[in-house]
């Protein structure tokens, strides 16, 4: 029979050997004082692959001694669920590690509701996805949320010079030498993914051969080539996409050049050239607006030559406009201004538009006093002249409220203190 995966063979049995993750198992906090009082709830584990979702919640059954059944939400059926509960009404209780427990549709879900109300069944589901996003509340509400995180290069090591020393369900038979330089390559190039590092060295064991001493020497070239290239972990249509494009359109708002282009960087592996197009015009405008009004036609013109280009060379472009993002200038008044006025509208802060303002190209407007007393701004000096334009209920109002940024905004902060003196001078 095929021997199964060194990432599952390594599988802890006991929480004390979980890998990481101590905010959560470490001693005295929430899943570990569970363990301590022999009182497992219902819980969903949530975070990137590669974390110990699933391995975990085996091990949190085993712990308690508890019979733990694994089924995929998307792959088993309601008829495995079905004996998963006979066999819970036979021992007392089980322990259902669920995969994918994002995937679970309504009728597997009524079906498990009542055994969960019980307490028969103890639900460990396991997903990538954010449980807030993705999981019906009727499941979410009758369970404890845990979040993993990505893992450390440290706690690669561990879990590598485990499965190295491991003669029962590791690579110990191998009598393997790793080298420092294999070791951190295998540790960083995981990009916190357990599995996908334990992959790497087995492939590395099985493919490597052995020398006269009938050891397993491990080098550089040989974790490089098995591990081939950073792991990199990014679903377009996951949570994880939008926490990265977050974070780059946060870094472009507090001037960090470097998180910026790191986590362009990111998006540019994942090849989604139309969410960096969309965040960057988006800060362009948000963001820096009239501190730097060049910025949003610079920023259209990078992603179109990006465009035209395609990957890798669209990448060119794309790092000049977000350094130029990044360092210029920032502004949010004018769509703040906006936003302001909007809000008035929607409150019913309308008013009846000024007389002089209306339209007055039709038959008959004159004689409604419609534009009579418009004053053409062109007529005189400086192109502008003293009048209303706001309705009569809102005529103190403000909604713009510049602020000393770049010299184009500087500019238009002294023209309209200068208008609005000169208002207050006329009265």
């Amino acid at each position: 029979m095929k021997q199964k995966p060194l990432a599952y063979r390594m599988r802890p049995t006991h929480i004390s050997e979980v890998i990481g993750q101590q905010h959560v198992v470490g001693e005295g906090k929430i899943i570990n004082r569970m363990i301590q009082a022999e009182r497992l709830a219902s819980m969903i584990l949530f975070g990137p692959p590669g974390t110990g979702k699933t391995s975990m919640a085996v091990a949190l059954g085993k712990s308690l001694g508890i019979p733990v059944k694994m089924l995929n939400a998307v792959v088993d059926k309601k008829k495995d669920m079905e004996i998963v509960v006979e066999e819970a009404k036979m021992t007392g209780q089980v322990v259902l590690v669920l995969d994918e427990v994002h995937r679970l549709d309504k009728a597997k879900q009524d079906f498990l509701l009542p055994y969960l109300e019980s307490d028969l069944i103890t639900l460990i589901g396991c997903t990538t996805s954010n449980p807030y996003h993705s999981i019906n509340p009727a499941i979410r509400s009758r369970c404890h949320l845990f979040e993993l995180h990505a893992l450390t290069p440290s706690d690669i090591k561990i879990a590598i010079n485990r499965a190295i020393k491991d003669d029962d369900m590791g690579l110990g038979d191998y009598d393997v030498n790793l080298t420092d330089e294999a070791l951190e390559h295998f540790s960083q190039a995981a990009n916190g993914d357990m599995r996908s590092a334990l992959n790497g060295l087995e492939l590395a064991v099985f493919s490597t051969p052995k020398d006269t001493n009938n050891r397993v020497n491990l080098t550089l070239s040989a974790a490089e080539e098995c591990m081939q290239k950073k792991s990199f972990s990014h679903d377009k249509n996951g949570d994880a996409h939008y926490d990265v494009l977050s974070a780059f359109q946060k870094s472009i708002r507090g001037s960090d050049v470097n998180a910026a282009l790191h986590y362009l960087g990111r998006l540019i592996e994942a090849g989604d050239l139309d969410s960096i197009a969309r965040r960057m015009i988006v800060c362009a405008y948000e963001d820096i607006g009239v501190a730097n009004p060049q910025a949003g036609p610079r920023a259209v013109a990078a992603i179109q030559a990006a465009e035209r280009l395609g990957f890798p060379e669209a990448r060119i472009p794309l790092s000049v406009v977000i350094v130029e993002l990044c360092l210029s200038p920032k502004s949010n008044t004018a769509y703040k201004a906006l936003d302001a006025a909007l809000a008035d509208i929607r409150n019913g802060k309308s008013g009846d538009i000024p007389a002089h303002l209306k339209d007055s190209h039709y038959s008959g407007a004159k004689s409604l006093g419609r534009g009579v007393e418009y004053k053409y701004p062109h007529n005189y000096d400086n192109n502008w002249v003293n009048q209303e334009y706001l309705p009569e209920t809102l005529r103190k109002r403000e909604y713009y409220k510049p602020k000393n940024t770049g010299k184009f905004e500087q500019a238009m902060k002294q023209v309209y203190e200068k208008i609005k003196g000169d208002k207050n001078n006329s009265k």
